[in-house]
């Protein structure tokens, strides 16, 4: 199953009929429906979807976006703020999301599970590496205190994350919505990468599974983090879905496949025809750039 997700797309429409039917003509039967789709492009989107135009392979939280927000803000309601409030609209929104896709019949909600609220190391990683400085002893210095500081912090964190995701657990079962957990680029962002197999440990029923973002997780070996292909390895039995683009080094990611620096076909192993492989893609690739981007992530993944 190849989709495209409509943060390609999304801004430059207003109405949703016409922004799958272009998703459509780029040759993909399904879309993902993005943390960008406003509330009032969601009736072309139901009429799209009833007359059989396309299918909807996955949403992004939060889709819809709440009422008055007019850009996509996948972390504006966050599962980790210490504000019950703000916990409560995450919630809330999510379980929005959640009826959404069984509304139009997909298989996943994509979820971003928080962050510990602490100084920001990931943008200054990446300018020193971009500089030629990941082996200096002042980047081995950031990359030490970025961990002892998040180890410190985090539990309070998880356990926001943790709560949150047992109660939209049991709205996504009783819809058979699977919730896909998705690696995040930010080192502030839970789970951290050391701490997936322990999240998955916690959570092991299958509803609740693993979501491969290629870009977020070229960037963290780029930096010096993980490994990506191990990384994906290592997840693989739990893997639902992936969001796929390419990364110009260091860290400008959302490319179309071959256009970076990411190894395709090493992650090839661990793709399996079942598995959602979304591509998400910048608004400013053209339509060209994401045919020729979809045909060589086909040519080494397969045409399923």
């Amino acid at each position: 199953m190849y989709s495209l997700s409509t943060c390609w797309n999304s801004s430059r429409h207003t109405d949703g009929r016409a922004m799958l039917r272009e998703i459509r003509d780029l040759g993909f039967e399904y879309a993902e429906l993005s943390h960008g789709v406003r509330i009032s492009l969601l009736p072309g989107v139901l009429e799209a979807v009833d007359a059989g135009e396309i299918k909807i392979s996955s949403l992004h939280n939060f889709c819809p976006l709440p009422i008055g927000i007019n850009y996509a803000a996948p972390n504006i309601f966050k599962f980790t703020s210490p504000d019950a409030r703000e916990r409560e609209n995450a919630y809330r929104h999510t379980v929005k999301t959640i009826e959404t896709a069984a509304r139009v019949e997909a298989r996943a909600v994509v979820l971003h599970m928080g962050a510990v609220e602490m100084k920001e190391y990931t943008d200054k990683l990446i300018e020193l590496v971009g500089q030629g400085q990941r082996e200096t002893p002042k980047f081995q210095k950031l990359c030490q205190e970025l961990e002892e500081k998040r180890e410190a912090k985090k539990e309070r964190y998880l356990q926001y994350a943790y709560d949150m995701l047992k109660r939209i657990l049991e709205q996504a079962d009783a819809r058979g919505i699977l919730l896909g957990i998705e690696n995040r680029e930010a080192l502030e962002e839970i789970p951290f990468e050391s701490d997936f197999n322990f999240f998955f440990e916690e959570f092991s029923m299958p509803t609740v599974r693993y979501w491969h973002d290629t870009g977020h997780a070229q960037i963290k070996e780029n930096i010096g983090f993980i490994n990506h292909a191990f990384h994906l390895e290592a997840l693989a039995p739990r893997l639902a879905g992936f969001h796929i683009h390419d990364v110009q080094f260091p860290a400008r990611d959302h490319c179309p496949p071959g256009s970076g620096v990411i190894d395709f076909a090493a992650l090839k192993p661990f793709v399996r025809p079942g598995h959602i492989k979304v591509l998400e893609l910048n608004p400013g690739v053209s339509a060209d750039e994401v045919k020729a981007g979809f045909a060589h992530l086909k040519s080494v993944w397969g045409e399923e």
